[in-house]
């Protein structure tokens, strides 16, 4: 019996590895297609736009690694039958629930390099293109740090402490030099709302301003900026709950949390990170029904694709649910674990029947 976990584990490893590599291929190709409008608008070279689709890579990993669990066991699976040697297998005494305990466990093996890529790699390297095609396209040079975004506005730095994800800044700062680079103003703001035509209005505003006489300090209820600054740059600097990593996610909660704001999205984001390693697994038990009924019809192909809506509908559910659940306040653990459970469920009622025919 070990032989043959073996002989169904290695099929399932190079299968999904096959159709990861394949998939990561595709995406990357329209990753480029998509940058080439940027290079026909003169803001990017041949060399940074690929340089871009290489850093967006391991953001896609997430995305990815489920469709290639999916379809390789697909693949895997109906060659077998169509070869009969899963009825061989099954004769020698091998249980449809061993395989598909060996499925959960390569499946397994591919969460964990996902987690692994999601918590150390790919927030990195999304932050990292997103500077790329920020500076290539000469809108704004900015960096992220603890005390949040920094970046250069014509004679002015600019820190704006956190960015809502409607795009609304709260903390403001910004500081005005001459041309001697001596600080001649501080304008200091709690929030500041997109107005349109690269103006924010900012709201109970403090400017200090430095003079020969000494500090002026003016209270204004509003104030309307001019800057560089855009929804479409915020956008871009702006990391997607889905794709921080757990460790980033727990520390922005408690942030939200502390300052009474809602964080629901960023919670139902940790769960289903938390939940991701049993993504895997469902989506390969989900694959056995639709690769194993009725072995001897012809009809592998519209099995295949069967099983791939199967997973599409997944994906949907689970945005659908993340959805619903913002808007009605659900518990963001039972948002996070409704899909999931359903599906399960759906799998092993699927391989119940197989076996019983």
């Amino acid at each position: 019996m070990k032989t043959l976990s073996r002989y169904l584990a290695r099929d399932m490893l190079v299968a999904t590895a096959l159709v990861f590599v394949a998939v990561m291929a595709l995406f990357g190709l329209l990753d480029f297609i998509q940058e080439l409008g940027t290079i026909r608008a003169g803001g990017f070279s041949l060399t940074q736009a690929a340089l871009v689709v290489v850093l967006n890579v391991p953001g896609h990993v997430y995305e990815v690694v489920p469709i290639a669990a999916l379809v390789g066991s697909l693949l895997v699976l109906s060659r077998l039958v169509a070869n009969s040697e899963f009825a061989v297998m099954q004769t020698s005494g091998y249980s449809l629930w061993r395989a598909a305990g060996v499925m959960s466990l390569v499946g397994m093996v591919f969460a964990v390099f996902a987690l692994i890529n999601g918590e150390y790699v790919a927030p990195h390297t999304e932050q990292g293109a997103q500077q790329l095609r920020l500076m290539a396209n000469r809108q704004l040079v900015a960096q992220r740090f603890r005390s949040g975004l920094w970046f250069r506005d014509d004679g002015a730095f600019v820190n704006v402490r956190e960015i809502l994800p409607d795009a609304r800044l709260q903390g403001v700062y910004i500081y005005q030099f001459d041309p001697n680079w001596n600080l001649t103003a501080i304008t200091q703001a709690q929030n500041g709302r997109w107005l349109g035509k690269q103006d924010w209005r900012l709201q109970q505003v403090t400017v200090a301003r430095f003079g020969p006489d000494g500090v002026a300090l003016t209270y204004l209820p509003d104030l309307r900026w001019h800057s560089v600054l855009s929804p479409d740059i915020v956008d871009v600097l702006l990391v997607a709950p889905e794709k921080m990593s757990a460790r980033t996610l727990m520390e922005y909660i408690r942030h939200l949390k502390a300052n009474h704001q809602r964080a629901n999205r960023y919670e139902i984001a940790l769960w289903s990170k938390l939940l991701f390693p049993l993504t895997i697994p469902v989506m390969m038990l989900l694959a056995m029904p639709f690769a194993l009924h009725r072995p001897r019809a012809e009809n592998l192909g519209l099995r295949v694709l069967l099983g791939i809506l199967a997973g599409l509908a997944f994906y949907l559910s689970n945005g659908f649910f993340g959805h619903v659940g913002l808007l009605d306040n659900w518990p963001p653990a039972l948002t996070a674990v409704t899909p999931l459970a359903v599906f399960f469920l759906l799998a092993l009622v699927g391989l119940k029947w197989v076996q019983r025919r």
